[in-house]
């Protein structure tokens, strides 16, 4: 890493208003620019390693047009008996998708990339990280969860359910390391790879 005396310009590469709000968390300045790529999962790619290689993607994009900057980027894919379950778009689907899940455990892959364009070595700039989230959803009647979607219509929302909103009373249980990383963004495992980067934290 090229040392400076000035915190590096800090960009989330996403246009996820839930990622924005979860970064604003950490009361770092940064701004968020939307990266341009295929988000088309590869022919025979496992959830977790298409997670792992868009959350890189997404970071790589815009640290390639923004040199000396700190670029976040991170995926999510949610997965039942190893398929993957993508956002719904639209109330049907997300209606199918809450009766598959439902009295069922779906895995949410989480991945986290910090991309420093500092670093010297091409090989040195990506810190990356996936983390697993496991969701218990309860067995409710197709009435509820009917109900429960023209209520919230989390149709942007992989697995169809917000938990952080109403969307946390379809849930029976939920385990992970780090709290954050459901709803998208891993604030945990983030603020270790920005210490490693010499981001000050707390305003220090």
């Amino acid at each position: 890493m090229i040392p400076s005396s000035a915190p590096p310009r800090l960009i989330l590469a996403s246009s996820s208003a839930y990622r924005r709000e979860l970064l604003a968390r950490l009361q770092l300045p940064f701004e968020a620019i939307s990266p341009d790529i295929d988000e088309t999962p590869q022919a025979g790619e496992a959830p977790q390693d298409t997670a792992l290689r868009l959350a890189r993607e997404k970071a790589a994009f815009v640290a390639a047009r923004f040199p000396g900057a700190l670029v976040i980027g991170s995926d999510q894919v949610a997965t039942l008996d190893g398929l993957q379950i993508g956002k719904p778009g639209n109330h049907a689907r997300a209606l199918e998708q809450l009766q598959l899940m439902r009295g069922r455990r779906v895995v949410f892959h989480t991945a986290l990339c910090l991309w420093d364009s500092r670093a010297l070595e091409p090989a040195a700039a990506a810190q990356i990280e996936n983390v697993q989230v496991f969701v218990d959803f309860r067995d409710l009647p197709d009435a509820e969860l009917d109900a429960y979607l023209r209520i919230e219509q989390p149709y942007d929302c992989a697995g169809s359910a917000k938990n952080e909103g109403l969307g946390i009373a379809l849930l029976a249980r939920i385990e992970s390391t780090d709290p954050t990383a459901l709803t998208g963004l891993p604030l945990i495992a983030l603020s270790s790879m920005l210490r490693r980067a010499g981001v000050p934290m707390f305003g220090l």
